[in-house]
């Protein structure tokens, strides 16, 4: 059972005593190779000797992306001369930030995806479809091979887009699973429908879903899971991560959010202040990674906002489980004195059939005032369809932004670029 890992289902104090002598390990490390952590150890005066403890980290600053893009060649922690790849992850100042992993961090990140594949129940063997690029430089889908290569699943490598091919690949090599964007799922199923394909009786059993949210905070599916299983009766599994974890947070079969994995990270839920929030509160992951060789973090603030489960998983493991990501924290909105975050204008949109597809847009007013701006295409008459949809958003979050309708082929070039990863349904101009 070796994608089973004991420490997830050992005793809480033998996880943390577990976990306490890795981020001693990995202070040794730092201080040894990184150059951005060796000055910010002199700079704030820390010792590495005094911090034994997880608690302890608190004596330590955290790291923000704008640290990483400020500073990326400085985290790099071996020569290049045993960087074995190159990936990129987007940053906060225009360029992207530049990982490099190592041999040994390849093994690792194989590790991680198997684990977590594990986790949704994919098993040695499973023949499982991926629906997500492996090139441009983009780690997860590299992730997801070295994963699945090690667990022993075979892999059908389609890469994103084109109905008809995944189809055809669906029907002649008869996957278990697919990892995807769960809204090309709806694209599938609508093509399958229009060209008569069976494929409801298809071998596919479920699908581990990417990029975007599939579940309500409290673990019920949300709108686009819904619209999902109501056409297409498979399983749908959540998955986290980021290029700057190099680790995922997956659903196990009971699918009450993502397990964490403490032989690869550290995590932290902080509040404004950088204080620990009371559990069942709201708070930006911050992460600390064990076992990177190349760019190893430590508390480094992701952005995103979650909330995590401490309660028992009848899957037998003991570790932590994170909830849906609430939203990034950079796009918090304030709009007429409500809070809001994209997921939830996003699953508000998925609720009308009729829309082709639509961007959110967040820009300044001339007073400094967040304003909304939705745009849209659909085949529907245009003013009854605004007010259907202002009426819904002021019923569900008690808003009303502004609606522009835009045709297809227009909006359509801008959400579906052909150099992102997966649709640009948010755009923040402030």
């Amino acid at each position: 059972m070796e994608f089973y890992p004991d420490i997830e289902r050992s005793d809480l104090k033998d996880i943390k005593k577990f976990q306490e002598h890795k981020l001693q390990e990995l202070l040794a490390y730092l201080q040894t190779y990184s150059p951005f952590y060796q000055k910010l150890f002199k700079e704030n005066s820390i010792n590495i000797s005094g911090i034994q403890t997880l608690e302890d980290l608190q004596k330590i600053p955290t790291t923000t992306k704008n640290d990483l893009q400020e500073h990326n060649h400085d985290f790099f922690c071996i020569s290049p001369d045993r960087i074995v790849d190159y990936s990129t992850t987007s940053g906060t100042l225009g360029d992207p930030v530049t990982f490099g992993l190592s041999d040994s961090d390849l093994e690792r990140l194989a590790y991680n995806e198997a684990i977590s594949f594990a986790c949704a129940g994919i098993q040695k063997g499973d023949v499982v479809q991926m629906i997500t690029t492996i090139d441009k430089r983009f780690m997860a889908g590299l992730a997801y091979f070295l994963g699945l290569r090690k667990m022993g699943a075979s892999v059908v490598r389609m890469g994103p887009g084109i109905p008809e091919l995944q189809w055809d690949s669906i029907f002649r090599y008869k996957p278990k699973y697919l990892i995807t964007v769960p809204s090309f799922l709806l694209k599938m199923i609508d093509y399958a429908e229009k060209h008569g394909l069976d494929y409801k009786n298809s071998s596919v059993y479920g699908a581990v879903c990417i990029g975007e949210s599939i579940k309500n905070q409290d673990f019920t599916d949300n709108i686009l899971s819904q619209k999902i299983k109501e056409k297409w009766n498979i399983k749908l599994f959540s998955t986290y991560a980021s290029t700057e974890m190099s680790t995922a947070f997956t659903e196990c079969e009971f699918q009450m959010g993502g397990h964490h994995h403490p032989e690869l990270i550290i995590t932290e839920i902080l509040d404004d202040n950088e204080n620990p929030v009371q559990e069942g509160e709201n708070g930006e992951l911050t992460i600390t990674t064990l076992g990177v060789e190349a760019v190893p973090l430590l508390r480094f603030k992701t952005g995103d906002i979650v909330k995590a489960h401490y309660e028992p998983c009848g899957c037998g493991r003991n570790t932590m489980r994170l909830g849906p990501v609430v939203g990034r924290k950079q796009q918090m909105i304030k709009y007429k004195g409500t809070t809001l975050y994209p997921p939830a204008m996003t699953d508000i949109l998925n609720d009308f059939n009729t829309i082709l597809c639509y961007q959110i847009v967040i820009q300044s007013n001339e007073i400094g005032l967040d304003e909304i701006v939705i745009k849209l295409s659909t085949e529907q008459d245009h003013e009854t369809f605004v007010n259907d949809v202002r009426d819904h958003f002021r019923a569900k979050l008690r808003v009303s932004p502004k609606i522009e309708i835009v045709d297809f082929d227009i909006l359509s070039k801008t959400v579906f670029n052909p150099n992102s990863r997966k649709p640009i349904t948010f755009i923040d101009l402030r």
